[in-house]
């Protein structure tokens, strides 16, 4: 079982930077993938960036050259660093994980944290 503890949303100015931070912890025989997916009022909640437990990642086409993710796979760590933040990313950003439980290691699960909220405006 495996669970995420979120932190780094707040309010910023366009143009700012604010960097997300995401921990899991608990039991299991491995993290696989990491990443990051938000969700603003009234759309779906979408992919902003994804990262492999090898450091391939994938990003949202609206965000790439703007946000980096990273992953610290002695810590079980993902982050979100964001640079040149404008309105259209205020939304609540879920850290998700995929694993495989310990004791069953061909199965894969998956996990949301509780989301927090990041709002840029002036």
């Amino acid at each position: 079982q495996v669970q995420l503890v979120e932190s780094g949303g707040g309010l910023v100015q366009p143009g700012g930077s604010l960097r997300l931070s995401c921990a899991a912890s608990g039991t299991f025989f491995s993290i696989n993938d990491m990443g990051w997916y938000r969700q603003a009022p009234g759309t779906e909640r979408e992919l902003v960036g994804v990262i492999t437990r090898s450091g391939t990642t994938d990003y949202a086409d609206s965000v790439k050259g703007r946000f980096t993710i990273s992953r610290d796979n002695a810590k079980n760590t993902v982050s979100l660093q964001m640079y040149s933040l404008e309105p259209e990313d205020t939304a609540v950003y879920y850290c998700n994980v995929k694993y495989s439980p310990q004791f069953y290691v061909y199965n894969t699960r998956e996990v949301w944290g509780q989301g927090t909220l990041v709002t840029v405006s002036s």
